[in-house]
Parts: C-alpha cells; sequence; structure tokens
C-alpha cells in the first residue's frame, strides 16, 4: 500500500454539529490527523438527497427505525444528520445520540496494541502465549495476527450469540469469551488466511491490559481517544446499560419459525452489559467522534510514519471482490480504510480516504439483517459523495472507486429482510 500520510489538517464541521478541534492535549503532545482540509459549508442539496435516499432505503431493508450518518467530502462539504425515529413510534433521531459502535471497537484495540509495540513495550511478533495466560500450546500465534485476523482462532459470538439474545444483561469475563472462541475449530493456520474473529480482538485486549498494567478502558482512554479529541467515545462498565446518557435505542429483528422477520416490533437491545462486545466490539460513541477516528484510522495518525500496520493486506475472501482487503484491525476497501460490524442493537460502519479526506460514518439501529449491510451502505455514501461537485475555489479530486452506488444499494436490497409499508 502507498504512503497515506499528508501535511493538510482537517476541521469536521457540518449540519448543527460544531467542528472538533483537530488535536488533544496528552503527556505525549498533540496528535493531528493529515488530510486535506475541510471545506465548512453543507453538501450540495442534490447530493444530500441522494445520500438520503440511499440511507431510508437502507432502514427500510434493515426495519431501522433510526439512523445516524456523517458524510465529510474535504473539497464540497458536510452532510451529518440523523433520519427517522428512536423507536417505533418514537421521537425524532438527532445526530448527537450516542450508539455502540460494534466491530470498530477492535481496531482502537488494535491502535493500542501497535502504539505499545511502537514504543517498544512489546513485539507485534511476540507470541500471544507470552502476554496472555492460559493459552498453553499456541506460540504459533502472533500477536500481529490478531489484528491482521490471521490467526485461526474461531469467533466466540458464533457459539453466543443466542445466550446474549435471551440474557443481554449478563455479565461476561473477556477469559470466558476467550475460552469459547480457542475452544472453536481453528479457521486457518496462522497467516495463511483471514478470517472474521470477535475473539482475536479479545486476545489482544488482555495482552494491552497486560502490557500496560491497567484497564483496556483505560489503556484507550489514554492512547487513543483522548489523544484524538473523542471526547463522546468510552468502553462502559459492564453493568448492563444504555449506550449513553442520550443515546440511539438499539433493536435486534429475530425471524419466525416460517423465516418471516419481525420488523414491526422488534426486540429492544438499547441496555445491555457491554462485556459481551468488549474489546471486539463494546465501546460506545457518536458520529462526529466516528467520522474523525475513521479519518485518524485510515492516515495512521497515532503511529510513526514507518508503521507497517497496512503494509501487507490479506485477501478478505476468495469469494469478495480483490479491492478488498484486511490488516491492522481494519479494513482497506479500494482506497478507503475503516471497519465496519454489528452488536447486538446496531449495525455501524467507519470509513475515510487517507489522500482525499473523504470520510463516511453510519449506524442503523436494528442489527437483524445481514451483517454486511453498515459496510454495503457506507460504501454507496461514498461512492455517491466522491462525485460531489467541488465548492467554488477547490477541485474534485481525481480518484475513483471500484464500485458504483447502485452495486452497493442493490446488496442491500437483496439482503433485506424488511419491506417497504404497503401503499
Amino acid at each position: 500500500m502507498r504512503g497515506w500520510r499528508r501535511s493538510a489538517a482537517i476541521a469536521m464541521a457540518g449540519a448543527g454539529v460544531l467542528a472538533l478541534a483537530l488535536s488533544g492535549c496528552t503527556p505525549q503532545g498533540s496528535v493531528s490527523i493529515d488530510v486535506p482540509a475541510q471545506v465548512d459549508a453543507p453538501l450540495p442539496e442534490a447530493t444530500a438527497t441522494q445520500l438520503q435516499d440511499a440511507v431510508t432505503a437502507a432502514m427500510t431493508a434493515t426495519g431501522s427505525t433510526g439512523a445516524i450518518v456523517g458524510v465529510w467530502a474535504p473539497w464540497s462539504g458536510t452532510w451529518v444528520t440523523g433520519l427517522g425515529t428512536q423507536g417505533p413510534g418514537g421521537s425524532e433521531v438527532t445526530p448527537d445520540l450516542e450508539f455502540r459502535a460494534g466491530e470498530i471497537t477492535g481496531a482502537m484495540t488494535c491502535d493500542a496494541l501497535y502504539g505499545l509495540a511502537a514504543d517498544g513495550t512489546l513485539s507485534l511478533d511476540d507470541p500471544i502465549a507470552k502476554w496472555v495466560s492460559g493459552l498453553p500450546g499456541y506460540d504459533d500465534i502472533t500477536l500481529r495476527q490478531l489484528c491482521d485476523g490471521t490467526s485461526g482462532l474461531s469467533s466466540y459470538t458464533s457459539v453466543l450469540e443466542g445466550t446474549v439474545l435471551s440474557n443481554p444483561d449478563r455479565v461476561w469475563n473477556p477469559r470466558e469469551l476467550m475460552a469459547y472462541g480457542v475452544a472453536g475449530p481453528r479457521l486457518n493456520s496462522p497467516g495463511d488466511a483471514y478470517g472474521t474473529s470477535a475473539t482475536n480482538y479479545v486476545v489482544a485486549g488482555l495482552a494491552v491490559e497486560r502490557a500496560t498494567g491497567e484497564s483496556l478502558s483505560a489503556a484507550l482512554a489514554e492512547r487513543v481517544w483522548q489523544p484524538l479529541g473523542l471526547t463522546a467515545t468510552s468502553l462502559p462498565a459492564p453493568a448492563p446499560a444504555a449506550a449513553g446518557a442520550a443515546s440511539l435505542p438499539g433493536y435486534w429483528s429475530q425471524p419466525s419459525a416460517e423465516g418471516v422477520w419481525n420488523c414491526t416490533d422488534p426486540a429492544d437491545f438499547t441496555v445491555m452489559s457491554s462485556s459481551y462486545g468488549g474489546a471486539a466490539s463494546g465501546a460506545v460513541t457518536n458520529i462526529t467522534d466516528l467520522g474523525r477516528y475513521a479519518q485518524a484510522l485510515a492516515s495512521n495518525a497515532l503511529l510513526p510514519d514507518d508503521s507497517d500496520r497496512f503494509a501487507n493486506p490479506a485477501p478478505v475472501g476468495a469469494d469478495q471482490p480483490t479491492w478488498f482487503t484486511a490488516a491492522g484491525g481494519a479494513y482497506q476497501a479500494g482506497s478507503l480504510i475503516g471497519q465496519f460490524g454489528w452488536t447486538p442493537g446496531y449495525m455501524a460502519a467507519a470509513f475515510a480516504d487517507p489522500a482525499t479526506g473523504l470520510s463516511v460514518a453510519v449506524v442503523l439501529n436494528n442489527s437483524g439483517g445481514n451483517k454486511n449491510t453498515g459496510a454495503w451502505l457506507a460504501w454507496q455514501l461514498a461512492a455517491i459523495a466522491s462525485k460531489a461537485p467541488a465548492a467554488q475555489g477547490q477541485t474534485t479530486p481525481e480518484a475513483g472507486l471500484p464500485w458504483t452506488a447502485e452495486q452497493m444499494r442493490d446488496s442491500i436490497a437483496a439482503n433485506a429482510i424488511c419491506a417497504a409499508p404497503a401503499g
């Protein structure tokens, strides 16, 4: 992959959301995000209409009552908004509401792990058993392979989804989650192939705690959220709670025995224990923080210029497009870098292009549909926004994406679990 750091800063603004400062003051100093400067203006009405139509169609397809979305096209403008309602018949969604970040949390866990490697506390080539006890016989897996997704460890979520569905308040010990993942059959030999697994991030989180002597929450605050000024992002205590004092309610539709999805009265998963997601998907955030984080992740803002975090991406799968790869706790989709995922009640995605600064963050408040839906929607929005006309004095970047908005729209529609109301 090419180098992605550039010497321009961004100030995010848009649609009633105040701009965030570009740097956070920490004992180590300030961290800036090197992407092109953002035009302080709304996106053109025609572009915003296309974006809104895409989001509302995805809401219908997933049975989501609400969504929050942010799109930042530095050469053109911003679009940050809430759509729909906070529940069936609920109040309007506003863009300041908090929500669970899903597997984007895993990228943050890997931020901390790579940071510890950069300061010499550990080596990414260390076997996981050096930093996480209770893993005898796993010296063939390295810390780097956890974040690259090539460890071969099974995901605990495939075993425990039914349990969390019936008891979302249960508090889980991360070692218990790790045990379920380790007990499953290996997906592949270490380093051979990419495989999605929440267990990777849980083990990485335990290694971060061992290396720092801190809780994962404290380590992420010190090494990720505070340096980037992410004031609405945290890893909550394990006690059952909503995703913040003012949170977007989350729902999880389920199919009947006949395969018909409950789209009118989905199960409410607003309140649950963050411990089930933990280092993999337990963080909460808001859309402005998430957009900023996407740019920081894509531009490698938290690591030295010579970081090899994204140097050797692996294909996500033989059945996936060649432009879709993974490395370092993140995905590359064409020129976009980011993460996406699922946690009970929410599907979220955040991607950015480090060269053009184009950034997209989105959350849907129903997790019942295909778990790739968040990514498909983010990529659809990126395709639309990439064609936004330049503001006065700006130039539209010469950058293309290897998919069209229509292709992503069709992927969402083909996997819809809910239909538009009759009439």
